[in-house]
């Protein structure tokens, strides 16, 4: 297995004001992850991915920045299954033990989609679906204009705030937050569909790609052990 992706997650003295753009100051001193690859063999990505933590007592903070020239989405039911668009993912595993897990989902649009895998599904895990935190947040800007054919975007951010004291249930036994040092396992994915123009409007293609901060070596994101260290 190669070596897995390493994120030092740095505390903020100041809580972010959250707009969705990753311009307030207290982002300032989060490194970048490293940009996002193929969750399996296959091409580079065609756009830039790459994500922001950092915490605070009360909040887990994810920034996401995706590349993306021409920003579409439809689904607007809450807790819909949004990886049949395009979409940007957070999964946490606060033990490491590759069970009882957290996976967000978030599209252009600002529709959410949260669950919870008590194990892989390849080892039969059944999510519990949906497992919505009560006290999330999170904040979304789009850097041109959603689903407008006729001109070229920039992209899209995203921004999260994840209590720890709705992360605990999945940390049982250990620190929440977290002690200096601590590690959890994480992973953040991208889905992209290809798209054409029909008659004005946006249409989805058939291959969807996965990007990913981790690579997985098979096109699986619920293989915890191939996900990268949050380190804090």
């Amino acid at each position: 297995m190669p070596d897995l992706p390493v994120y030092e997650c740095r505390r903020t003295a100041t809580a972010p004001n959250l707009d969705g753009t990753l311009t307030d100051p207290a982002w300032e001193s989060a490194a970048w992850t490293t940009d996002f690859v193929p969750i399996a063999a296959g091409p580079a990505p065609r756009f830039r991915t790459r994500s922001k933590l950092m915490y605070d007592d009360q909040y887990l903070y994810v920034g996401g920045e995706l590349e993306e020239p021409h920003v579409w989405s439809t689904m607007t039911e809450h807790n819909s299954r949004l990886y049949f668009e395009n979409n940007f993912e957070l999964f946490l595993d606060p033990d490491g033990d590759g069970q009882n897990y957290y996976e967000f989902e978030i599209n252009p649009l600002g529709t959410i989609w949260e669950l919870t895998l008590p194990k892989p599904y390849v080892d039969g895990g059944v999510p519990i679906d949906p497992t919505n935190l009560p006290g999330l947040r999170t904040a979304l800007h789009v850097d041109g204009t959603l689903n407008d054919p006729s001109d070229a975007d920039t992209g899209w951010t995203v921004e999260l705030a994840v209590p720890w004291a709705d992360l605990a249930p999945y940390n049982k036994g250990r620190a929440t937050p977290p002690n200096p040092g601590d590690e959890w396992r994480m992973n953040l994915m991208r889905c992209e569909w290809p798209h054409e123009v029909v008659d004005g409007a946006y249409v989805k293609g058939a291959e969807i790609e996965f990007w990913v901060w981790s690579p997985q070596g098979v096109e699986d994101m619920h293989l915890p052990q191939h996900w990268g260290v949050l380190r804090f």
